[in-house]
């Protein structure tokens, strides 16, 4: 905690300024309790205000428009669409925000942007669509709305007190919390959203299977939901791989991956893939990009061409393919590179009296039929209300109907307006509002036809009140009614799965074939990290190599176009990379410059190369204070195609030199004070550890450092190999002979 400091109070030092007590006085606090005064309403704010979805499948932007399209009129099928831009500024009363971003809403739930199952907008004009990220909406003022007709379904009774009313935001009018919707809206359209430290993504299922889901839970709680939710149903179509597995996790827990996969056809006379319907998480920009950029690497050679065909009819990406090209093997190639299928991750997080809560479908299920037997309940006593004052005030017209002409006679002899009601009730022993009501009747209705055929009501009525007091004591009766409604939304609106399925019975996986080109190539990395990949008639054909100023060659290979590179740095990071990676060049040009090319860090340079294809062998690396570490190859395979290694060396010491060596052999080191050293690495103990800091292989004097090492064959012959020597050495290494005659 901060020195607590207090600076008093001072006078102002100007006529126009103000003295305000306690300014100028700094207080210590805990930056927790900060945060809970500051970062914890907002966070609150954003997770039950915003960003998730509640048990009616709305999040309250989505509410809040839909509301003021209802109140509008909207939703009657004899009015003219509205334009955008008017529903935009009507919503404004209700939600707080920009005419954009309200804007942005209405678009996802139109029907032509197609990024709901079932929309909830009748539109006309461009709305862009969900599949593309370049086809963008018009402006609202060129667009017009009007509310689908499954929206009865979503503000069916909410004129009779089925959910809470609060005031909006500056208490002008009152907006519902919930809409009384008559199906579990939440599963049949995806809802995604992102709040403070959790998110929600709900995917979308087939309205006619999530509505007999939900009456068989309500009949039986232990239902087997796979036999009726058969899976997701996605807006755009696809076929889903069906992993009973996956789809079991999902409904249980909440959470699980979906995996989509494209429709296609092929057009034999054209020899070209029509792709018709992608997956829902993709769009159709980045499939494109993708394989595009998968040709250009060289990893797919069957495509010739690729376009967007996409036009009124719909989406349509054309792959014109080469002669010879099976477009079966090519798709499953595609399929594994690229986002022509895709997984589509659920997180069914959702609120529950303002608590996030991840559940699985039962759950939501048993969650949503709860709430909709409020509603029911709700509904009821409204209407057992109507009818018990209808039935009080028609009570009142059987007694008047006793003595018609009495009630006649007491009207018109009551001198004083004000005396009427009390004297009515004073006659017939009714109460204040009953007599109201019949001081009320028109004189046209004061005959006994009229009087006769309102009491005729008195015993339907009955009749209606003792039913609804019976709904309202017997539950099974209220479920009776939630089906009933249920099975009309399937008569009215249940439409075919859009998603198909692949069982994995269907799916016949092609094995992973390497089509990777494969010939000998030269490889020559340079002193400042410059590198080539030079095929043997090239080089024959190169009269010399092409450098910077004062750079040179340090390392050479001769290997194959397969093999693995791994590249390590002077910063104790290694790289991995493949020579097919690098394009076929000459030795007449510079070369890729490494750290570029692999991403290095900033001021991170090259310090050793290693091709291998079975990662055999060792690296020894010797460091500046005379130790010397021996890691097996097999330390940096990995499984994953993980790219960058980070510790793979000790850092302890500055690295003088780093060698390959295929298996343990001589080696001979130099210190700087002339001192050298020749051993068998043997005498080095492997360690799986890559930052081990090894074992001291030389007694260095004061002020010296290591700075040479080299592999040694024959007997007092030095092998040629040009090491990786430090930048400060400022010379390419020597070949090098007799080692009792050495020279540095």
């Amino acid at each position: 905690m901060a020195r607590k400091k207090e600076i008093k109070n001072k006078k102002p030092a100007f006529k126009h300024e103000a003295y305000i007590e306690g300014s100028g006085s700094i207080v210590d606090e805990k930056i927790t309790d900060t945060l809970k005064k500051n970062y914890m309403p907002y966070a609150m704010s954003v997770i039950i205000s915003r960003a998730l979805p509640e048990i009616d499948g709305f999040k309250p932007s989505h509410r809040k428009l839909l509301y003021m399209m209802y109140k509008r009129g909207l939703l009657n099928p004899d009015k003219e669409r509205s334009k955008s831009a008017n529903v935009v500024g009507e919503t404004m009363k209700l939600n707080p925000h920009g005419d954009q971003a309200i804007y942005e809403t209405l678009v996802r739930m139109t029907r032509g942007n197609e990024s709901l199952l079932h929309p909830y907008i009748d539109s006309k004009g461009n709305f862009g669509k969900q599949y593309s990220s370049k086809m963008h909406f018009a402006a609202p003022r060129y667009t017009e709305v009007k509310l689908e007709k499954i929206c009865n379904e979503l503000f069916r009774d909410i004129d009779r007190e089925t959910v809470d009313f609060v005031p909006n935001y500056d208490n002008t009018m009152q907006e519902p919390t919930l809409l009384p919707a008559t199906f579990p809206t939440v599963l049949v359209n995806s809802n995604t959203g992102i709040a403070v430290s959790m998110a929600s993504n709900v995917c979308p299922f087939n309205l006619q299977e999530v509505c007999e889901t939900t009456i068989q839970l309500m009949k039986n709680p232990n239902h087997d939901i796979l036999s009726t939710l058969k899976g997701p149903d996605f807006p755009g179509g696809g076929f889903m791989l069906y992993d009973e597995d996956e789809l079991k996790k999902v409904y249980e827990t909440g959470r699980g991956s979906i995996k989509i996969r494209s429709k296609y056809s092929y057009d034999k006379s054209a020899n070209c893939i029509e792709i018709t319907e992608i997956p829902y998480t993709t769009t159709v920009e980045s499939i494109i990009d993708k394989i595009v950029d998968l040709v250009k690497q060289g990893k797919v050679r069957e495509v010739s061409y690729i376009r967007d065909e996409t036009d009124i009819d719909g989406l349509k990406i054309a792959i014109d393919l080469k002669r010879g090209t099976d477009p079966e093997k090519l798709m499953q190639k595609l399929f594994r590179l690229t986002p022509l299928q895709d997984s589509y991750p659920c997180n069914f997080n959702i609120l529950i009296a303002g608590t996030p809560k991840v559940m699985g479908v039962r759950e939501i299920l048993t969650e949503w039929t709860a709430f909709r037997e409020e509603c029911i309940q709700r509904r009821t006593y409204f209407d057992l209300q109507k009818k018990k004052e209808k039935l009080h005030l028609l009570e009142a017209l059987s007694k008047i109907l006793l003595d018609l002409d009495k009630a006649i006679k007491i009207i018109r002899e009551t001198e004083k307006e004000s005396d009427v009601v009390p004297n009515l009730m004073k006659s017939f022993g009714i109460d204040e509002i009953q007599a109201e009501y019949v001081a009320e009747i028109k004189l046209r209705n004061i005959n006994r036809q009229y009087i006769l055929r309102r009491i005729e009501e008195v015993d339907t009525l009955k009749a209606d009140i003792a039913e609804m007091e019976d709904i309202l004591q017997d539950k099974k009766k209220i479920r009776k009614i939630i089906i009933k409604e249920l099975k009309d939304v399937i008569k009215n609106y249940a439409q075919p799965r859009k998603t198909l399925f692949y069982y994995q019975s269907d799916i016949q996986e092609e094995e992973i074939i390497d089509d990777t080109p494969d010939y000998p190539v030269n490889i020559f990395v340079s002193e400042s990290g410059y590198f080539k990949k030079i095929t043997p008639q090239s080089l024959r054909m190169s009269s010399e190599q092409k450098l910077k100023e004062g750079d040179y060659i340090v390392q050479n290979f001769e290997t194959t176009n397969k093999t693995e590179l791994v590249f390590f740095s002077d910063k104790a990071q290694a790289y991995k990379s493949k020579a097919s990676s690098f394009d076929d060049t000459k030795a007449s040009v510079m070369g890729d410059y490494i750290p570029a090319k692999l991403g290095f860090d900033e001021g991170e340079g090259l310090k050793l190369l290693v091709p291998t294809t079975d990662y055999s062998g060792y690296i020894v690396f010797f460091f500046e204070n005379g130790k010397a570490a021996k890691v097996p190859m097999k330390s940096y395979e990995t499984k994953t195609n993980r790219r960058k290694l980070t510790k793979a060396y000790s850092d302890k010491s500055p690295l003088a030199a780093a060698v390959f060596i295929p298996e343990d052999c001589d080696m001979l080191v130099r210190a700087s004070g002339g001192h050298t050293v020749l051993f068998n690495s043997s005498l080095i103990m492997q360690k799986s550890t890559r930052d081990s800091q090894g074992i001291q292989v030389i007694s260095l004097k004061k002020n010296a450092i290591l700075s040479f090492a080299a592999t040694v064959t024959g007997e007092n012959n030095l092998e040629k190999y040009r090491v990786n020597t430090l930048p400060a050495a400022g010379k390419p290494a020597k070949e090098l002979g007799d080692p009792n005659q050495l020279s540095f």
